[in-house]
């Protein structure tokens, strides 16, 4: 009876399976934390390798699709696995709507560019000014081939192929037409038409067709007289409104000479390019442009020089004969006047920056002067503004600025060589002024130089020439070919 009532008080059964319980229970909870954690990363891990499927049959498709832009084929068709996502034509005013290229060619000297230079990095900034003189316009709708599934969009746009991440980043998987060396831009647009989607899981294919036609919009004088090579213009602005404008401004922005800027509001990437203006000797007029200049270098400019002519019998007298340009805040004045004697030009230089402070003024004063030759209607004088001899002394005239602001390390006001300048006991030459301001004047873009006379402008703008040769800024663009190239798509 004892061996019966220990077996039934025995607790070693109960322990075992307690202890499988146990064992059980952990199981479950480490494969149920395994799947809460892991199965949203094998998603992840299976989503990105459809995403990156896609991505290389669309870096296909962009191959395929350039042979039918160039005119090595009529059509091409290319499969593409859609993996639960979908297909979408946009080649329609919808599409359009969201995927098209600007191009608007801008004079700076044109009286409205001041104030549409604050606003041109924004979409649609050209408009109040498109119908002015100087600024001309033309766009071409882009369209796209786009792949979504879910938050995830793979796009073949602008001879490119992109992919948008559920983060809203875009990036560049595949170059798009855009070629620019520095001098030449070639720019073979590839416009969409068509409108048609598919979805599901099957494979699919998309066909790209064309006449092997393209349109010639630049250059082209039918369309714009303007639309000439070597460009004409001053500015060459680009606007690219498109889901993935992002990526197109990281991809710009890797050339070496072109650079872009953002509109996020309105999904816009945004690209100015400057035009070097002509160099050489040519006739004086009122007003001359001077690209910008390559800030490398130490004296980049290399012949800057007028020939006045006398325009009546009182030869060359002016009482105030002012060369003047600005940029931004920052203005430079050559002033000339008639009274140190009958047959000499005396000279005065004045740079003002009011992003320094308003009375930060630098003033030279001329020591030498500029001969003057003949005399009456004969009179006439060569101004060299390079000139290594001709002295010029720092003046304050009592402005209180501090007198070499701009002569310092490089920052948004001053530029090398950093000299301390002394009042009145300062000397340079005129060669070094006119390197060191012109270089800061054109730092952000070209100017226009303005020539002011007085009442009566003694010069004869018939004979008297000015003469400009420089190194402008790397990249300063001269042509420009410009293509439409219309592709008829269809997924099915």
């Amino acid at each position: 009876m004892n061996v019966i009532h220990d077996l039934f008080e025995s607790e070693s059964a109960v322990s075992s399976v307690i202890g499988t319980i146990l064992i059980f229970g952990l199981a479950i909870l480490s494969i149920s934390t395994i799947l809460l954690y892991s199965l949203p990363t094998l998603y992840e891990m299976e989503d990105a390798a459809q995403a990156q499927k896609v991505e290389q049959a669309f870096t296909v498709l962009d191959s395929r699709t350039s042979k039918v832009a160039l005119g090595e084929s009529p059509i091409q068709t290319t499969y593409v696995s859609l993996m639960g996502g979908s297909i979408n034509v946009n080649g329609d005013e919808e599409g359009y709507n969201e995927s098209k290229l600007v191009i608007i060619t801008v004079d700076i000297g044109a009286s409205w560019y001041s104030t549409f230079k604050e606003q041109r990095y924004r979409w649609r900034g050209w408009d109040d000014y498109v119908d002015q003189v100087g600024m001309s316009e033309f766009n071409v709708s882009m369209g796209t081939v786009m792949y979504s599934k879910d938050d995830r969009i793979i796009a073949y746009e602008g001879g490119g192929v992109w992919s948008k991440y559920p983060t809203g980043r875009a990036v560049m998987i595949s170059p798009p037409e855009f070629h620019y060396n520095g001098e030449t831009l070639t720019l073979p647009i590839m416009k969409i038409n068509g409108n048609s989607s598919v979805s599901g899981t099957a494979d699919v294919g998309i066909t790209f067709s064309s006449n092997n036609m393209p349109s010639v919009l630049y250059p082209n004088t039918t369309l714009d007289i303007n639309r000439t090579n070597p460009v004409v213009s001053d500015k060459i602005i680009i606007y690219i409104q498109s889901e993935f404008y992002d990526a197109w401004a990281e991809y710009v922005n890797t050339k070496t000479y072109a650079s872009a800027t953002v509109d996020d509001a309105n999904k816009t990437a945004v690209i100015e390019l400057e035009v070097t203006p002509p160099q050489g000797t040519s006739l004086l007029t009122d007003s001359f442009k001077v690209g910008a200049l390559n800030q490398s270098s130490s004296e980049p400019i290399y012949n800057f020089s007028f020939d006045l002519e006398a325009a009546f019998t009182k030869g060359l007298n002016p009482s105030k004969y002012d060369i003047f340009a600005s940029s931004g805040t920052k203005t430079l004045t050559y002033e000339l006047q008639k009274k140190g004697g009958p047959d000499v030009l005396d000279l005065v230089v004045t740079y003002e920056d009011t992003a320094a402070g308003s009375d930060y003024i630098e003033h030279w004063t001329g020591i030498d002067v500029f001969p003057i030759f003949g005399s009456k209607t004969d009179a006439y004088s060569i101004l060299d503004f390079l000139d290594d001899t001709f002295m010029m002394r720092y003046d304050p005239e009592g402005d209180g600025a501090d007198p070499d602001y701009s002569w310092a390390p490089t920052s948004s006001i001053s530029i090398p060589p950093d000299y301390v300048i002394t009042d009145g006991n300062t000397t340079f030459s005129l060669n070094d002024l006119t390197q060191h301001y012109m270089k800061l004047l054109t730092s952000d873009e070209s100017v226009v130089f303005y020539i002011n006379g007085g009442a009566q402008d003694p010069v004869d703008y018939d004979e008297s020439t000015i003469t400009l040769i420089y190194d402008g800024t790397p990249g300063a663009i001269t042509y420009m070919h410009i293509t439409r190239n219309d592709l008829d798509a269809v997924v099915s």
